[in-house]
């Protein structure tokens, strides 16, 4: 059971990983993304861990939300905070299958998250193109099922524009 906690959260230091966790963890993302996929959602998924389990699942709903704040990153953010009943994450880390934009850099900043970890980067609209930031002590790891992250959003826009 999770106790309320204000920053500094009382949980355990984040474990070390391993390159086999971070496998694990990045295809629960996604399969978080695979349910925006089936919802006709742009495929992004998100999971956050914590103390090595997941603490909270995300994917995008901007279209069945009608709302652009509704990417994954910000729903998996949202649930943890209800998870642990903090609004600081610095003993989690964010599993997420493409680059986060500089929305979700923002957010991610302020949730002063220990470790981001994505999947296919995101060279048009991703955070280190767009001029977003993380907290000076977020770790960040990418390239974890890089290529499977990216077909999958290959095939949804490929699909859009076959349709039109």
């Amino acid at each position: 059971m999770w106790v309320m906690c204000a920053f500094p959260c009382n949980l355990p230091p984040m474990k070390e990983t391993t390159p086999e966790t971070d496998l694990l963890y990045m295809r629960q993302a996604i399969r978080e993304a695979m349910k925006a996929y089936d919802m006709d959602e742009v495929p992004v998924g998100a999971v956050v861990v914590a103390n090595d389990q997941i603490i909270a699942r995300g994917h995008n709903l901007t279209e069945r939300l009608h709302d652009v704040t509704a990417h994954a990153e910000m729903q998996a953010i949202t649930a943890a905070s209800n998870a642990l009943g903090a609004k600081y994450l610095p003993d989690c880390t964010l599993y997420v299958t493409l680059e986060p934009c500089s929305m979700c850099a923002g957010a991610l900043f302020w949730s002063q998250i220990g470790r981001i970890v994505y999947g296919a980067s995101d060279a048009k609209r991703g955070y280190q193109t767009m001029g977003g930031q993380f907290h000076p002590k977020t770790l960040i790891t990418n390239g974890i099922e890089a290529d499977v992250c990216g077909d999958l959003l290959s095939e949804f826009f490929r699909s859009k524009r076959v349709r039109k």
